[in-house]
């Protein structure tokens, strides 16, 4: 087993390889994943007992080593909201849940490989693995950061078919290749012929080159229609573990602003500020915003900018006199609390749009599977956590100036969701403003990683984005995902930038994850394969490669 853990640990170093933010390193993501499936075929055929068990467990391995190298970072935004014990209790979530789940992919492949023909056990290993990651996404702990089409973020140039296909489509090309390299490479180490290896390798090629060909063609052919907006990003640089202690809210709005004139010209319609800009020690209670001083001097700031609307993250709540929402507690005597971490919309006009942040992150901002967990309560408000969690509402919405422009605001944990966004540009939004607090991660990579995941929602949408991110990297993203400007890391700057709006609907926002849908289909009927079919002889499982 010590040759099966070392091809398991190449694997690891590949994946991890090739993950942003390491420039162009993705093509590794089509190599990855061959040593550990060579691993799992020497298992297979060997007289080992307990397969399933040895192939599960090596597959842990593999997947525990990627994501903890790629996602080191998720204990310091745990460790941000809570204490050291529970921090690292919720960290468990992408450092092992996620393995196991992989790990579980390649169990089922195993079951697939007893019961069926290679063929269709690789149609299984691809239907499970995408369910995975669609799990992921939907689930009460989901964490899609590591979903495989996001591993093309880093060399986008390869991917502007996510247009078509979204990110599930670079999952399918990344496995695709995997498993025939691995046939490939099989079959010559075996010295065995049963599928023609020249046939295996023209088609391999061709699923590389005419993919990245295509890609390349609608990338230096792309051009945006010319509807400009001028939009100023503003990145005020407040450590978010001192939030109150560096200033009071009314000396950071004041940083906001001064950032904001400095770069702002007469014409500039959007000022995209970072997540829970706009705060106060209790919170703003969204009903009773317009007699705040923070909302009459926006408006102040605003009179010298005819079409300007401030676009901001905001710490809210609303006051309920009875429990309308199940994250709603009660505060006095029939008196009951809904907080939210939101955005909002503030003209000149007398009109206020708020948007609830409806991705929460497990167990910072919202309790996992809150019913079947609520004995766990006590134990998260002990420790720092998230008790009743933060409210939410269930679909996105829009914000219109009164100009008519539609902006997507998108909070932070957001962004990694492709079919999420897509429902704002369904809904009219014209561009995506993605307003964010990387600090919490501090100087790793989770903060580049959030980046460049930002440059797949506009390939897939072609969207600009316009990030405001509190400590950086802010930036301006076109519609072929290309980073036009970015501010560096830890510096108090505004950025501002005449984008393009967009009002056509590409294949992949009018009809959202088809690949996803298939593959679920495909799981169904890998699952009937399993159960209903008989056991394959011996002989036949070591004669399908």
């Amino acid at each position: 087993m010590k040759q099966n853990y070392a091809l398991a640990l190449g694997s690891a170093f590949l994946l991890w390889l090739a993950w942003p933010p390491v420039p162009y390193s993705s093509p590794l993501l089509f190599v990855g994943f061959v040593p550990l499936l060579v691993a799992i075929e020497n298992i297979i055929r060997g007289t080992y007992t307990r397969k399933g068990r040895k192939i599960f467990w090596i597959s842990f391995f593999t997947g525990f080593l990627w994501n903890t190298a790629s996602i080191y970072w998720v204990y310091n935004s745990m460790n941000a909201y809570l204490s050291g014990y529970v921090a690292l209790l919720i960290s468990l979530i992408p450092f092992g849940l996620a393995p196991l789940l992989m790990a579980a992919v390649f169990r089922l492949y195993y079951q697939m490989r007893k019961k069926t023909n290679l063929i269709f056990s690789f149609g299984g290993l691809l239907s499970f693995w995408v369910g995975y990651e669609f799990l992921h996404q939907w689930w009460d702990l989901a964490f899609p950061w590591m979903t495989l089409g996001n591993g093309f973020a880093n060399f986008h140039q390869l991917v502007q078919w996510y247009s078509y296909t979204g990110v599930f489509g670079g999952t399918m090309w990344v496995w695709t290749i995997n498993l025939l390299l691995f046939v490939l490479i099989w079959q010559k180490k075996e010295k065995i012929n049963v599928y023609s290896n020249t046939g295996i390798g023209l088609t391999a090629l061709s699923l590389l080159v005419i993919p990245i060909s295509v890609s390349l063609l609608l990338y230096s052919n792309y051009e945006e229609h010319k509807n400009p907006s001028q939009i100023v990003v503003v990145q005020p640089n407040i450590d978010p573990y001192v939030k109150f202690g560096s200033m009071p809210p009314e000396a950071q709005l004041e940083s906001l602003i001064q950032l904001s004139e400095k770069v702002a010209k007469p014409n500039t319609e959007f000022f995209i500020w970072p997540e829970t800009a706009i705060s106060a020690e209790r919170g703003i209670d969204e009903n009773e915003f317009r007699s705040y001083p923070a909302y009459e001097r926006i408006l102040q700031f605003l009179e010298n900018y005819k079409n300007g609307n401030v676009l901001s993250g905001i710490e809210s709540y609303q006051l309920y006199s009875d429990p309308k929402t199940p994250t709603a507690r009660e505060v006095s005597a029939g008196v009951f609390w809904d907080p939210f971490n939101a955005a909002v919309l503030v003209d000149r006009s007398s009109k206020l749009q708020f948007y609830h942040k409806s991705k929460l992150v497990p167990g910072v901002e919202q309790l996992p599977f809150g019913r079947a967990l609520s004995f766990m309560k006590p134990l998260f408000a002990h420790f720092g956590g998230s008790t009743g969690g933060y409210g939410s509402q269930p679909e996105p919405s829009v914000f219109y100036a009164q100009s008519g422009i539609g902006a997507a605001p998108v909070i932070c944990y957001e962004s990694i969701w492709g079919n999420y966004v897509a429902e704002y540009i369904k809904q009219g939004a014209q561009f995506i403003a993605v307003v964010t607090n990387d600090g919490w991660w501090g100087d790793t990579s989770g903060k580049d990683q959030h980046l460049q995941y930002a440059k797949l929602r506009a390939i897939e949408n072609r969207r600009w984005v316009a990030r405001s991110a509190n400590t950086g990297i802010s930036a301006f993203i076109n519609q072929r995902g290309d980073i036009v400007q970015q501010t560096a890391w830890w510096e108090p700057t505004a950025i501002t930038q005449e984008i393009n709006l967009n009002e056509d609907l590409t294949f992949y926002t009018r009809y959202g994850d088809i690949i996803l849908y298939l593959s679920l289909l495909g799981g169904v009927v890998s699952v009937y394969l399993m159960v209903g079919r008989k056991k394959t002889r011996k002989q036949d499982l070591i004669s399908h490669i």
